[in-house]
Parts: C-alpha cells; structure tokens; sequence
C-alpha cells in the first residue's frame, strides 16, 4: 500500500520528519491565501446536526469543545460560536464565545429533537457572519442530509467567495450525506471527512486540528501535524479539494 503522502517518517531519533515537499508548498499556498495578523483573534463557527439521532454524539461534542479552545489557546485564542438545529424548524446560534466552560454549559442544556436537517440555515447564517467579520472556518458534524444539494451549495457560495473553508465532519456511511457534503467542502476549498459512530478519538482528532487552523490558520496546522494524526489527515482532506 502507498504510504500516505502527509504522513512524516521517522528520522533516526525517532522524531516526524518534515511534511513532503507537496504538502509544504500546499500549506506555504493556503497561507498566502489567508494571513493571519497578530491583532485578529482566531473565530471560528461550530456548525451541528441536534435532532434525535445525534443524541450520542451531541454528549461526546460537548466534551470536546472543551479540547478544541484548549487547543487554540497555544496559538492565540478562538472564539467560537454554536450553530444547530433540531426539531421541524429550529436553527439557534449563540453569541461568540471565547470561554469553553461558558459553552460547554450552553451546550449541556440542549437536548436533541427529532426533525429534519436544515444545513443550509448552518451555511446561510455563516455567510452572513462572514460579511460582518472574517471567519477562520466553519466546522459541522452530522450525519445526514435531506435538502436540495443545488441550494446547499448555493448557501455555501459566499463562504467560497469570502476564503472560509467548511470542514464537513460525517457520522456514518450515508452516501447522500457524504455526496453533499463533498461537494460543499469543495467548494469553499474546505474538507471533506467521515467517521465511524462512536470513534471519538477520530473526531477529537479532527476538531482539535480544525480548531488549531481556525485560530493560526495554515503555519499552525503544518506545526500540529508533525505529531497529529488528526491533522494530517485534514491537511490530506484540504488537498483533496483543491
């Protein structure tokens, strides 16, 4: 089997090895892209699924939250703000936060409804965030998707036209979900991932590396990746899309 291409080897001391020359120049790109100034917080929107199925997950992204703002913290700080829906018509954001503690309580006191996905109010409502002020990425986990993949992608045309990424997070192996999700990942040069239900190692993972891009964009993934998995494979992912 070919040896991931994001994957470092093991120098002599046991140390990573640098990331190949593709992935450098890829993230050395991605940087140019979108500078961070040292007088801009990292911000980024925590976009999830809360109707009846998530129920497990839910619970396992409440803990993690926590994760992804310690994360951040080591590079400069995140602001995060929640954005979920449940129920036949419900879509609620919070104000941003910049205390994991503070939404981690938030979160505790959502239950999940039973309902229909509403994702495009996800990708509307960021659009419009990222009209106001820039938005280091958006980040959403679920599992399903039960809309127009024509108008989802149509929501997601001003995070393309404004350089923020969606990091599309599945559960599971449905093929319509990851169809639509592809798709809105490739269009705002975000990333597609999947993950197995209850593989919480993956998506810690994953959300810590999200949240490490979101608050020191492509320089602070490159250096998580050395000893992330995680973050490896999101790099992978964003060079997919490319």
């Amino acid at each position: 089997m070919a040896a991931d291409k994001t994957t470092p080897t093991k120098g002599a001391s046991g140390a990573p090895a640098a990331l190949s020359a593709d992935t450098s120049a890829f993230l050395a790109e991605l940087e140019q892209r979108a500078p961070l100034t040292a007088e801009r917080r990292g911000r980024l929107i925590f976009g999830l699924d809360a109707t009846m199925s998530r129920g497990p997950t839910w619970d396992l992204a409440c803990a993690l939250q926590m994760e992804m703002f310690e994360e951040a913290a080591r590079i400069g700080g995140l602001d995060m703000q929640l954005v979920y829906y449940r129920g036949l018509s419900e879509c609620r954001a919070s104000p941003w936060m910049g205390d994991g503690t503070k939404l981690g309580a938030l979160m505790a006191r959502i239950q999940v409804q039973g309902g229909r996905t509403q994702i495009g109010r996800v990708l509307n409502h960021a659009g419009m965030q990222a009209a106001k002020g820039p938005v280091g990425a958006l980040v959403f986990v679920g599992d399903a998707m039960e809309e127009n993949v024509d108008a989802l992608c149509a929501e997601a045309g001003p995070l393309a036209l404004r350089g923020v990424p969606a990091f599309m997070f599945q559960e599971g192996p449905d093929p319509t979900a990851e169809r639509a999700f592809r798709e809105i990942a490739r269009l705002t040069k975000g990333a597609y991932c999947r993950f197995d239900a209850g593989a919480s190692a993956e998506l810690r993972a994953l959300l810590r590396a999200a949240a490490s891009y979101a608050a020191g964009g492509a320089k602070a993934l490159a250096a998580l990746a050395g000893a992330s998995p995680g973050a490896r494979r999101l790099i992978s992912a964003m060079q997919d899309t490319r």
